[in-house]
């Protein structure tokens, strides 16, 4: 029988950041992240990225600050809101803080199962899976993120699957039928997989771009290609391909802020037609299209059902496949049998293969030049060595420092928004002195030890419960945790400065207090 748990050799961990300040990539070295209950750690083999997903938040970043509030109105309210409660200062710090968060990219990976966390039922070290995780040389994943991979599809292949999902999401609920007609505007990556998602149903196939060379590509599997100006409306064209008919729905995947095709998808469609919207576009709807054709618009969400629900994505709490056939995870496996059985050509689309140790370099590169579809970062295939804490060399000018008689010592347990937009820079105007910092991820732990002089950053609590340099501990987790924590750092000897609440119940202060007493 296999072991739960394997073996690693070789030190070494990198993930791809990006700074939504600047736009620009970097690559940081981090340490093992722990696979809490309910979650596979995955050493990556390739990882796809998303061309529009991944570009439009580079361009985000690259854009200036009235950019940034243009493309999220949500946000700037939610800023004025707090400005009116919080103060201009406050709310100021809290935004920069934000902003400055390094932001983990990628979202469909595949790799080898190298930890199986407690609870996970349908999976087991060494399988060979695909999954949302990030471009990392190893993730931890919730298992109803994960699909494992048939023999017969390669990893290349798979690295698709996640797309190909949210194409397969978005034909779902366009509900098509043998030999209907319908539009796909925008002919990238997601417009092609969604292309021939629609041909394996059945359907003609009418796609629209402005690029002939994805034109040309979504040609060679079987579609009907129409090459238009940017502010062309295509709808005569659509229909004279169509034997003089309106079609029977659009789906748009493109990425672009221009209202075009949502202006022209209802003119092109017939009476109670249906429109998708898969991509990023201008949504300045006009009423009366809708109206008269009683059309049907809907906004397809991610990989399907269970996106963004905590209790399906975190906790593992399945949909009863009786009530809700298709989930997230159901699509990704529907989408490998799609590769499987050669109803989706992926292998086509792979443009660029790319060596991880370049990847920060060529991730920018690609962002802002390439005109390709599937860039695939190869990973290496050595094990690695699980490593829980990374210590960092400081200069002069950094606040850590190894602990002399009686000065306070500070290690943090949690890096969330509160522990970076107030705890530590509170903490950081005294003459506090920072040891160890700990995060679930290892990614803002080592953002933050960069930012405030810590000696080190760990994924793994008992590195600063056990640190001999620290004499208190932060404790600022979730509500939950707080007791539990509380209680180890003071049978480790520590002081604590736990937020609130301190316990979620009678019985758990009650073990605080016996453990404080104790010490």
């Amino acid at each position: 029988m296999l072991a739960r748990q394997i073996v690693w050799e070789v030190i070494r961990l990198k993930q791809i950041f990006q700074n939504l300040r600047t736009g620009a990539a970097e690559t940081l070295e981090i340490p093992t992240p722990h696979c809490p209950k309910g979650c596979v750690l995955v050493q990556s083999q390739c990882s796809l990225i998303s061309p529009g997903t991944e570009r439009m938040l580079a361009d985000f970043g690259r854009g200036g600050w009235i950019s940034k509030a243009r493309q999220q109105p949500d946000k700037v309210k939610q800023v004025l809101q707090k400005m009116r409660t919080d103060g201009v200062e406050a709310t100021v710090r809290a935004v920069f803080s934000k902003l400055d968060q390094p932001l983990p990219v990628g979202y469909s990976n595949v790799g080898t199962v190298i930890q199986v966390g407690e609870g996970v039922k349908n999976l087991k070290v060494l399988d060979r899976v695909v999954s949302n995780g990030y471009h990392a040389e190893l993730v931890a994943v919730p298992e109803n993120l994960v699909a494992k991979i048939p023999d017969d599809v390669s990893d290349e292949a798979a690295a698709f699957t996640v797309l190909g999902a949210i194409a397969l999401q978005g034909v779902r609920l366009a509900a098509p039928s043998l030999g209907e007609t319908f539009s796909v505007f925008g002919l990238g990556l997601l417009g092609v997989l969604t292309c021939q998602i629609l041909k394996a149903n059945g359907c003609k196939v009418i796609g629209i771009d402005i690029s002939e060379e994805r034109v040309e590509t979504a040609k060679r599997f079987g579609v009907e290609g129409l090459v238009v100006a940017p502010n062309e409306d295509p709808t005569e064209r659509v229909i004279n391909a169509n034997g003089g008919q309106e079609v029977d729905g659009v789906l748009i995947t493109a990425s672009t802020r221009s209202n075009g095709p949502i202006a022209s998808a209802p003119r092109m469609t017939r009476k109670r037609g249906r429109i998708i919207l898969v991509g990023v576009v201008g949504l300045n709807l006009e009423r009366t299209e809708f109206f008269k054709k009683e059309l049907t618009f809907q906004v397809s969400c991610s990989y399907g059902p269970g996106r963004y629900d905590e209790g399906y994505e975190k906790e593992g709490l399945d949909y009863p496949v009786g009530y809700v056939r298709w989930t997230e995870q159901r699509n990704f496996e529907a989408v490998l049998e799609l590769i499987r059985s050669g109803n989706l050509d992926v292998r086509s689309l792979i443009t660029e293969r790319i060596p991880f140790d370049g990847a920060a370099a060529a991730y920018d590169r690609i962002l802002t030049e390439a005109k390709g579809y599937g860039y695939l970062f190869q990973y290496p295939s050595t094990p690695l060595a699980k490593r829980t804490r990374i210590d960092l060399v400081r200069g002069e000018k950094a606040k850590s420092i190894k602990p002399s008689s009686g000065a306070p010592t500070f290690g943090f347990i949690g890096a969330g928004n509160y522990v970076r937009g107030v705890l530590l820079p509170s903490f950081a105007s005294t003459e506090a002195r920072f040891t160890g910092v700990v995060s679930q991820s290892g990614m803002g732990s080592a953002d933050l030890a960069r930012k405030f002089g810590f000696n080190f950053h760990a994924t793994d609590v008992s590195e600063v419960l056990n640190d001999k340099g620290t004499n208190v501990v932060v404790v600022a987790t979730r509500h939950n945790t707080h007791a539990e924590l509380t209680v180890r750092a003071l049978q480790a000897g520590k002081h604590v400065f736990v937020e609130k609440p301190l316990a979620m119940n009678r019985e758990e202060a009650m073990q605080v207090k016996k453990a404080f007493h104790a010490a």
